[in-house]
């Protein structure tokens, strides 16, 4: 992969991103994705934010060997503590990270009030979705599209979200509203994996002594919903 041939998750995030915007990329992974906008002409500023230094040398050089130093900054920083106020940002990227960890992210960037002046996120979690779902929806962002992709036999959600209040119901927040709605086949297929799986550790926990009632509780709701959205 490099600034002019994205993978096929990274593209898609791209597509999520509005015209002329003004993009943070977090954990921007050699600043792939900020450089093939900039090169598009499809952003007019970028801060692409590493914390660690190898990555961050990795995305300064990427940014120096395509002209671009004076349109994308290249900091050494703690998740949202990349953005400075006078970068005026108006878009956040936070991909190819657990939910957990994007949730810690934004949880502490909006403490910090760095999320100031953001219209949209573009989350793209590994694993760990509602968890992400529950953050937004607490902190007065609504979901306006969701996208389920798979490359290279794994499965990715992007789950795009603007400022504004929304309710859902605990199914939308657990497979996500727009993807609920459009079911397509990497859906079907990632959802009776899950199924299997579930199946399978209820059937582990069942064998022990003492087996975690709550546990045990929650993963036969989510088998029957999830049997619900396959039927």
């Amino acid at each position: 992969m490099n600034e002019h041939a994205l993978s096929d998750r990274l593209a898609c995030v791209g597509e999520q991103i509005p015209d002329q915007a003004r993009i943070a990329d977090i954990g921007s992974d050699h600043a792939y994705l900020p450089v093939a906008l900039m090169l598009q002409n499809k952003i007019t500023y970028a801060v692409a934010g590493e914390v660690v230094q190898g990555p961050y040398d990795s995305a300064s050089k990427q940014v120096r060997k395509n002209g671009l130093t004076e349109k994308i900054v290249v900091r050494l920083a703690d998740g949202l503590d990349a953005v400075q106020p006078e970068d005026k940002i108006d878009t956040v990227v936070v991909a190819g990270m657990g939910g957990t960890l994007i949730r810690s992210i934004l949880e502490e960037g909006s403490r910090k009030n760095r999320l100031a002046g953001v219209k949209r996120l573009i989350l793209q979690p590994n694993v760990g979705e509602r968890t992400l779902r529950e953050w937004l929806v607490d902190h007065n962002f609504t979901i306006i599209h969701e996208v389920l992709l798979e490359e290279n036999d794994k499965n990715y959600e992007i789950i795009v979200a603007e400022t504004g209040k929304a309710t859902y119901t605990p199914q939308q927040l657990f497979f996500g509203p727009f993807l609920l709605k459009e079911k397509n086949q990497v859906f079907y297929k990632k959802w009776q994996h899950e199924l299997k799986q579930r199946q399978r550790v209820v059937k582990e926990l069942e064998k022990a002594k003492e087996p975690p009632a709550e546990k045990m509780n929650e993963l036969k709701e989510q088998i029957e919903w999830i049997k619900e959205v396959l039927a």
